[in-house]
């Protein structure tokens, strides 16, 4: 029998009438995703650091790649036991410990639910300040750093989202299907814009990275590369946890994989081409590299500007809930089912990321890719490979579901905590906390070569570490 202290309707299996997302729901979902502008700035941000456009949008789609096989082999427990990412963590971590993973990743949805709800806040000042013919962001606040207009903006467009909040999975499913199409013809409509504008592709193409010989970068690519293919990774590290959120609810392991399959590493590599044409045209068009597509909306006249808002602002909703507000909302339920549902997380979710102050985050493009990005994907590398480990390499993918829900099953181990999962995650996370730190505040830490080398690499070595440590552990206790 369940526990309370583990169970509610939301965290439940689910039920055959609850199978019903065939392939293109997942294909539609990460469409309405990709599409959206944070994902537009990480290609948009490597042309900013001073890669050529063919450098960066094949850094992204390589990143993702990568990223997709973490993808498919954690989804697969979604669609096959039914149960979320915050129950599947029992199995590896235990009953009681499942809350440190699921914590983990809900602080970093809750980061991301708040840069999303900025940038359509954003989004909806500058429409209505191009529609008065004035700046609306006013003054700045103390200790925030944003104008009071941009803080109104911001709780405005917050609380306008929470609509979607109370309306639960159903809603967003529909929105995202819905919102998919009209999303892909914006992004060749935008791109038609800056091929024109600049000329032609020629120019946009033939503009040398500045890492070339002569560049202002001259040899330091790969300087650069190896930390950006590490965040390109880390963008979808968060949803390659909490993939099972969606797939429990899949037809078929058929439908979540070729839904998957067609979803992520083209779409992918269509925005970032598109981002890099756009935003290698900002140069010749403007004479400075315009990485954020909000910003970039603002210098259009007449109807496009409209347009171009109201298509943002739609679409930052409806990655935003899918992408972060589902999981993060599961998770804070787990941690107490009883008390906290799915819509009571959401709540909790959306107050968390006010208070993180995202704006900071997006303060610029070496701040958003090097320190948020490969900084969390440092945090989140170690639980997939433990994970990874636990499902395919220990329990060959068998689950005791039922077990799951119970204090006294087969996942209580010591306590409710399992101790081989605590020192794994440890030995994942503890290589890169000195490169992080000291790209975080390089004014108060410093660290080694050694250690800036590893951080380069966060989201890789702790995964490899944590998965190689726990699969040690635990075959010696088995």
């Amino acid at each position: 029998m369940a526990d309370e202290k583990l169970w509610n309707s939301d965290l439940a299996p689910t039920g055959p009438e609850q199978l019903n997302w065939a392939w293109y729901h997942y294909a539609a979902l990460w469409i309405g995703m990709i599409v959206a502008v944070p994902a537009w700035m990480l290609a948009a941000g490597l042309v900013e650091q001073g890669m050529s456009a063919a450098q960066a949008a094949l850094t992204v789609l390589l990143g993702n790649v990568v990223v997709l096989i973490p993808m498919l082999l954690i989804g697969h427990a979604g669609a096959r036991h039914g149960i979320p990412y915050a129950v599947l963590v029992r199995a590896s971590f235990g009953t009681a410990g499942a809350r440190l993973p699921a914590l983990a990743r809900a602080l970093v949805a809750c980061g991301w639910y708040g840069i999303q709800t900025w940038i359509g806040g954003e989004a909806l000042l500058t429409l209505l300040g191009v529609a008065l013919g004035s700046d609306l962001r006013g003054a700045q606040l103390p200790l925030l750093g944003i104008g009071i207009g941009q803080l109104i903006a911001f709780l405005a467009f917050w609380s306008f989202q929470l609509f979607f909040v109370r309306k639960g999975l159903l809603t967003i499913r529909r929105l995202e299907t819905w919102t998919a199409p009209v999303k892909i013809l914006v992004c060749i409509a935008l791109v038609w814009w800056a091929v024109d504008a600049a000329g032609g592709l020629g120019p946009i193409f033939n503009a040398p990275s500045a890492f070339a010989p002569g560049g202002a970068r001259q040899g330091q690519f790969w300087t650069v590369f190896w930390p950006a293919l590490t965040a390109m990774v880390g963008y979808w590290a968060t949803l390659a946890l909490n993939i099972p959120d969606f797939t429990r609810f899949a037809r078929s392991q058929r439908d979540q994989l070729i839904g998957q399959l067609i979803g992520l590493p083209p779409m992918m590599g269509l925005i970032a081409l598109a981002s890099v044409i756009t935003t290698s045209a900002t140069v010749t068009i403007y004479g400075e590299a315009i990485w954020d597509p909000v910003a970039l909306a603002g210098r259009f006249e007449g109807p496009l500007v409209l347009l171009g808002l109201l298509v943002i602002s739609i679409d930052t909703i409806s990655c935003n809930i899918a992408a972060n507000l589902v999981s993060a909302s599961y998770d804070f339920s787990s941690v107490w089912p009883s008390k906290v549902n799915y819509r009571a997380g959401g709540m909790i979710t959306a107050t968390i990321a006010i208070l993180m102050m995202p704006w900071k985050l997006l303060a610029s493009s070496g701040g958003y890719i090097f320190v948020w990005l490969t900084g969390y994907s440092a945090l989140l590398g170690p639980i997939a490979g433990i994970l990874i480990a636990d499902y395919w390499l220990i329990r060959r993918t068998e689950l005791l579901v039922p077990d799951l829900y119970r204090t006294d099953g087969a996942y209580r181990y010591r306590g409710g905590w399992n101790p081989a999962a605590l020192i794994a995650f440890a030995a994942g996370l503890l290589p890169n906390l000195p490169g992080f730190l000291a790209t975080a505040v390089p004014s108060i830490f410093s660290a080694g070569a050694l250690w800036m080398a590893i951080y380069t690499w966060a989201w890789f070595i702790g995964l490899a570490i944590a998965l190689a440590i726990y699969t040690l552990l635990m075959r010696k206790q088995g």
